[in-house]
């Protein structure tokens, strides 16, 4: 009994680890081939919870993962691209969608000529091939297959389980005649998804299981209750950490899927006999002959699971689509908004399963956040060259401080991007990551340039120099001039369509390259014998306006960024 219980096991799971790296390469190569069309495509279909629901279903039914579009949902939330309710709506849509996955299992001719099929198919396009989009389809196809070939060890895995009365016993124990017996059994189904991640997975070893006689129909269609539940664990994941809008996005979605449970376990019977009804042959069994014995099997069980996953989600979704905006209101006082919250990049995590869109929004928010740290770092630079500043006051100390902060800053989204990059992605994504990157270099040597700054001043003031006024005029007006240029270019890091004419930026910026050589003559041509201490005063404003002259050509790169000149 012992050898027969380890080779199941061996089996099934080594199927099951087959069946999830499948679903991921899947799942990742129907991302990759959708590109950043899904991500605008959820963005926009959400004037209507109708509309949204629909998103929901067509999002899911492409990527062929709720987790995935649960994940994606938190990260719009978090960066105020939907409403709690919007997102909401799409998940509705998602769990109606992600039962398209047990249609295609259910329906599968032979799982093994399948496996075969889109492994060759998919290793074809994928290893000998040239171009991204056939290398995402051969990723699909390879997924597909792995799909399957995961499915179909799990099959062979649980066949043995018929011969040996004392295992198979331990199946025949799960019953679902009572309401209890249901729970017993959701409650199973739930730590099991939440475990592995993938509702599609569980139900798919329950309906291999009933496929072999081995646990009844009714006993496979309460594991979706557990099943729909358990699912919900990723979004949870996606949102450690993260703000009160991404644990609001995870909580709705496991409060309705769990009190839509709750709600529909009472009406269990009459999923039973919907699935029974509209797939009369259900009971009929088939006998195969495999490795010189008959087996009896149920293919005909598959169907009506399937078919009761898809009303379950529907009539779970009925249930909570006319109380949309009261039950956000629900969730958002069960989750309080912190008082002066702001999104970090720790509120998606690498380890998540996170859609690289995603991960771009969320970085982007938080260079966002640099560019405008640079213009309060310029404010109070100017302040400090005005000579309305003293040693430790607010805006010399908020320089300093907020300078640390961006460092930190570039080093968290570097890091983030950087283990986000080490996955597959589509060009486009990996393009504006690569973006995003050089806009952090750039911003975090604006903040250095702005301390370079604040040094040369307060070089002259612990030697006991002022700046003169016509010194102060000059670098007023280099400031000036700076400051501009930086208010022109950075609105277009976070536009979408930036419409940049770079012949005008580069001409601007030469002209202000000209200004700054300008005015490092006429400072040097302040050193003289009258005034023993000019050289030093002259060297500490130079230092000023070399800062500026590279505070200008980090701009500049930015604008090329921008236009595409520069990576």
């Amino acid at each position: 009994m012992l050898s027969v219980l380890l080779n199941v096991v061996m089996t099934v799971f080594g199927g099951l680890g087959v069946f999830l790296l499948g679903m991921k390469h899947l799942s990742e190569g129907l991302q990759a081939t959708a590109g950043g069309g899904l991500r605008k495509f959820m963005a926009k279909a959400t004037s209507h919870r109708i509309v949204g629901i629909g998103s929901g279903i067509v999002s899911t039914m492409i990527v062929q993962s709720s987790s995935i579009i649960t994940v994606m949902l938190v990260g719009f939330v978090s960066t105020a691209l939907m409403t709690l309710p919007q997102a909401f709506a799409v998940l509705i849509g998602a769990n109606i969608g992600t039962t398209g996955t047990i249609w295609i299992i259910a329906y599968a001719p032979d799982p093994q000529f399948i496996a075969l099929v889109g492994l060759g198919l998919g290793g074809i396009l994928y290893f000998f091939l040239r171009g991204e989009k056939v290398h995402n389809l051969g990723l699909t196809a390879i997924g597909l297959g792995l799909v399957f070939l995961g499915l179909y060890f799990m099959k062979e895995g649980v066949t043995p389980i018929r011969d040996n009365p004392e295992i198979s016993s331990i199946f025949t124990r799960f019953s679902a005649d009572s309401i209890s017996g249901v729970f017993m059994i959701a409650v199973v189904a739930l730590f099991l998804t939440a475990v592995i991640q993938s509702s599609a997975a569980t139900i798919a070893i329950a309906m291999a299981l009933a496929s072999q006689g081995l646990i009844t129909y009714e006993v496979a269609i309460a594991v979706l209750f557990g099943a729909n539940i358990g699912t919900t664990a990723t979004g949870w994941i996606a949102a450690i950490g993260g703000t009160a809008d991404a644990r609001r996005t995870a909580l709705s979605h496991t409060l309705s899927n769990f009190l839509g449970s709750i709600v529909l376990v009472w009406l269990f019977p009459l999923f039973v006999k919907t699935g029974q009804l509209l797939f009369p042959d259900w009971h009929v069994a088939e006998t195969v002959v495999a490795q010189g014995r008959e087996i009896c099997s149920y293919p005909h069980m598959m169907a009506p699971i399937a078919v009761t996953d898809t009303i379950f989600a529907i009539c779970r979704g009925l249930l909570f689509f006319p109380f949309v905006k009261p039950f956000c209101r629900l969730v958002e006082r069960l989750v309080p908004q912190p008082e002066n919250e702001k999104p970090h990049l720790s509120s998606l995590r690498v380890g998540a399963k996170i859609s690289p869109v995603i991960a771009c929004d969320q970085a982007l928010q938080e260079v966002h956040f640099m560019k405008e740290s640079n213009l309060e770092l310029l404010d109070c630079a100017r302040k400090v060259l005005k000579g309305e500043t003293s040693e430790g006051d607010g805006p010399e100390t908020h320089i300093v401080h907020r300078e640390d902060i961006l460092d930190n800053v570039q080093r968290e989204i570097t890091e983030f991007l950087g283990g986000m990059m080490s996955k597959r992605l589509s060009q486009d994504v990996a393009e504006r990551a690569q973006r995003i990157l050089r806009f952090t270099d750039e911003l975090e040597s604006v903040s250095d340039e702005a301390v370079a700054v604040l040094k040369a001043v307060k070089r002259l003031r612990k030697n006991k120099q002022g700046i003169s006024d016509e010194s102060r005029a000059l670098l007023l007006s280099v400031h000036d001039r700076v400051s501009a240029f930086a208010h022109r270019i950075t609105p277009w890091i976070r536009s979408p369509r930036p419409q940049v004419d770079i012949k005008d930026v580069q001409g601007e910026s030469k002209n202000i390259h000209e200004f700054l050589r300008d005015c490092r003559k006429t400072q040097l041509g302040r050193v003289g014998p009258e005034d023993p201490g000019s050289s030093m005063r002259v060297l500490a404003e130079l230092d000023i306006i070399n800062a500026y002259e590279r505070m200008r050509s980090y701009y500049l790169n930015i604008a090329e960024t921008v236009a595409g000149g520069k990576r």
